[in-house]
């Protein structure tokens, strides 16, 4: 009864999801490159028993449990955004991109992707995405690379002269001529990664899903692979989605961030607003002329506007702490005066990685 109970709400939620189609409630949002509305993937899984008898009871009558990978997210991505999507190990972010690509069908949930859905025109949507898997390769392992390039040009059936502005253009963006004779299991891993980008795009995709692309990638692959997405984005207005646990991908590529914690999407706006929505304190140091002997760590200045985190006799500098939401670096600077004259000054803010790290914490 409780599998056919799961049936009948995994039907329903079909059936639902086909008449907000057909009845155009996402027409508001058909512009968009990328939707995904209330989008959610539950699995089923055992329940396994330790020991001896709890495999038999397991062979006897099976219990299971139900996981929640996304839980009713909802986004839209516009035609050359460059969106970051992030969170911790198992939070939904490769489920999300594998039901957006149109590997895995929603439990619940609308997708949209060029304004065709990937779970019923599958075939149209492969020719609108290139799909990036960090761990996983899209090229033949035996093969030498330039051929898998060759197949999958025949597969997508892109003609003889697109290919050779593709090879001409991607051979000098990605430095493929490095490698293209060597079979790919001989490649280093950043050479394959290269090559599983440039293979992603040989059918010049206008969306790119890319899942952790620069995993385990060496400081100059990961700036080589950095600076080509950024040329895609801007030049060829390709817009992509990019996972990723470098959190300096994010500050060096994307303009829009979204952050998933078990399967709930926690944050969607720019970067500028994620920092400035944990309100973490902001650093300012200052170097003064001369220095006052009675100051103390923990002392508070304008009347509790800014307080001094340390001190430097030697340096004759001081660190003050401050709430930008509170506070302007204006303000605290005249707050300051009463600690002397200053003769330099220097704002260091909060960094994705303390914000982030801030955000999973108070929503966990």
């Amino acid at each position: 009864m409780e599998d056919r109970g799961v049936a009948l709400c995994e039907h329903r939620h079909v059936a639902i999801g086909a008449e907000k189609q057909e009845a155009g409630e996402w027409s508001g949002l058909s512009g968009a490159s990328v939707l995904a509305d209330e989008l959610s993937k539950v699995y089923r899984v055992a329940v396994r028993k330790p020991g001896f008898w709890g495999s038999v009871r397991q062979l006897v009558a099976s219990e299971t449990r139900d996981v929640i990978a996304v839980d009713d997210v909802s986004f839209s991505i516009d035609q050359g955004e460059f969106v970051g999507y992030i969170g911790p190990n198992g939070a939904g972010k490769s489920t999300t991109v594998k039901m957006l690509a149109g590997i895995l069908h929603p439990t619940s949930g609308h997708v949209q992707v060029k304004g065709l859905s990937p779970a019923r025109a599958r075939q149209e949507v492969a020719q609108q995405i290139g799909v990036v898997f960090g761990q996983r390769t899209q090229l033949w392992w035996d093969l030498p690379t330039v051929d898998s390039f060759e197949i999958l040009a025949a597969m997508y059936g892109v003609s003889p002269g697109d290919y050779k502005k593709f090879m001409d253009e991607f051979t000098d963006l990605l430095s493929l001529d490095e490698f293209l004779d060597t079979p790919v299991r001989r490649l280093s891993l950043g050479q394959r990664m290269r090559a599983d980008i440039a293979a992603a795009l040989i059918h010049r995709p206008r969306v790119l899903f890319l899942d952790e692309p620069t995993i385990g990638l060496d400081v100059v692959a990961k700036a080589q692979v950095r600076d080509f997405l950024s040329r895609m984005n801007r030049d060829h207005g390709v817009t992509i989605l990019l996972t990723t646990h470098d959190l300096r991908d994010i500050e060096e590529l994307c303009h829009r961030v979204m952050v998933i914690n078990h399967g709930r999407l926690m944050f969607d706006g720019g970067l500028e607003s994620l920092i400035a929505s944990a309100g973490l304190p902001a650093t300012m140091r200052l170097r003064l002329s001369s220095m006052i002997p009675e100051l103390a760590a923990g002392q508070a200045l304008g009347h509790g506007l800014c307080t001094i985190m340390s001190i430097d006799y030697s340096s004759r500098s001081v660190d003050l702490s401050f709430d930008r939401r509170k506070a302007s670096a204006a303000q605290v600077l005249i707050a300051a005066q009463e600690l002397g004259e200053v003769r330099d000054v220097s704002l260091v803010e909060a960094g994705m990685e303390e914000t982030v790290k801030w955000l999973l914490t108070s929503e966990g």
